[in-house]
């Protein structure tokens, strides 16, 4: 495995760009004199950025020498929060947050794709895992440490942290990246038909509504909870997410059946999300964190056994998902609090959703091939 850690700053350095705005919306505001609505576009652009290109660079650049495409994303990525670190103007924060996810949006993907390249067919749940514990950290660190840099630094402290963290990210993958010999890239209808894949569609749709339900109960955890400081279920709730990500990679490479394994992580979830206003906090919060986080490595794995030969364009797709239900739980949660709906209402139905994911996990997508060794 040590020749996929030099994948995880830039990992860490994802997780945390995606949500540390979060932190800091009230001082931005005050510092661009703009309400926090529209300050809290840079968000909404961001994922957006990172979800609608994501496949597109993925599906151009898939060929290429991997260390490029990794390089060349960090370098876009670590340029969009230079200039978001020296904006003066929220416009031209909104252009650096897009130039920003655009990186994301093809690091992310590339990384997990070159993890999977690095290792053994039968470690490639462990791959995958540890790629996705580099994102969880990121962003279980982002919003405390954003508020942490803002109340010293400023604002444009928590960018330029970002930034330095890219320049380490791009310094690992150019020195200790292992060369991995471009894959023939895959002929222009083999692409489109990733998109076009029924079986590959099901599974990312599993996934928004994975993180559809696991994010959008997170954005609205303090009301949910009725606490005035909730920092403490946030750390336990990255622990739960570190813990069940170690454990996933090796659950993933020994129970094959990933699909089963989708739907038990799912009901897990939502059980614990329908019981957080009535059960105790902190256990719940835990089994959410463990289960929600085991998810995105999950479903990579299931994606590219489903499209071996396109599996970067494959695990994009997947990507821009995770993204795209981060976006609509939010969204969603905003609208039944905006509408007057009791904050422990959204603990039941995002639970009763997870839940339902996992019926229609099993209902529309396919139990995968089990060989026999």
């Amino acid at each position: 495995m040590r020749q996929v850690l030099p994948l995880l700053p830039g990992m860490v350095a994802l997780g945390l760009d995606a949500y540390v705005v979060a932190g800091v919306l009230p001082e931005m505001s005050a510092s661009l004199q703009q309400p926090v609505p529209a300050v809290g576009q840079l968000v909404t652009v961001f994922t957006l950025s990172y979800a609608l290109l994501s496949p597109i660079a993925a599906t151009l650049l898939t060929g290429k020498p991997m260390r490029v495409v990794l390089l060349s994303a960090l370098a876009v990525f670590t340029l969009g929060n230079v200039l978001s670190a020296v904006a003066t103007s929220l416009a031209f924060l909104l252009l650096s947050r897009v130039i920003a996810g655009f990186g994301a949006g093809l690091y992310s993907p590339m990384s997990a794709a070159t993890a999977a390249a690095l290792v053994a067919p039968e470690r490639r749940g462990r791959a995958l895992a540890l790629i996705t514990i580099g994102l969880s950290s990121g962003t279980v660190a982002g919003v405390p440490l954003g508020l942490a840099l803002a109340s010293h630094v400023g604002w444009r402290g928590t960018f330029w942290l970002v930034t330095a963290l890219g320049v380490v990210a791009m310094a690992g993958v150019a020195v200790s990246l292992p060369a991995i010999p471009p894959a023939a890239p895959p002929s222009l209808k083999a692409r489109l038909g990733v998109l076009a894949d029924r079986h590959v569609l099901s599974i990312v749709l599993v996934t928004v509504f994975s993180t559809l339900t696991s994010l959008g109960t997170y954005t609205y955890i303090a009301p949910i909870l009725n606490r005035d400081n909730v920092t403490i279920y946030l750390v336990i709730w990255g622990v739960g997410g570190l813990v069940g990500n170690l454990l996933a990679g090796a659950v993933i490479d020994r129970w094959r059946d990933t699909r089963t394994l989708m739907g038990v992580l799912l009901t897990v979830m939502g059980v614990s999300l329908a019981l957080l206003p009535v059960g105790p906090p902190g256990l719940l919060v835990f089994l959410w964190g463990a289960s929600a986080w085991s998810c995105p490595a999950t479903q990579q794995h299931r994606v590219m056994a489903a499209r071996p030969a396109e599996g970067a364009v494959a695990v994009s797709l997947n990507a821009s998902a995770i993204y795209l239900g981060s976006s609509l739980g939010a969204g969603l949660g905003g609208m039944v609090l905006a509408g007057g709906g009791a904050p422990a209402s959204l603990a039941y139905g995002f639970g009763g959703l997870a839940v339902a994911a996992a019926v229609l996990n099993h209902l529309i997508t396919a139990r995968p091939v089990l060989s026999s060794a």
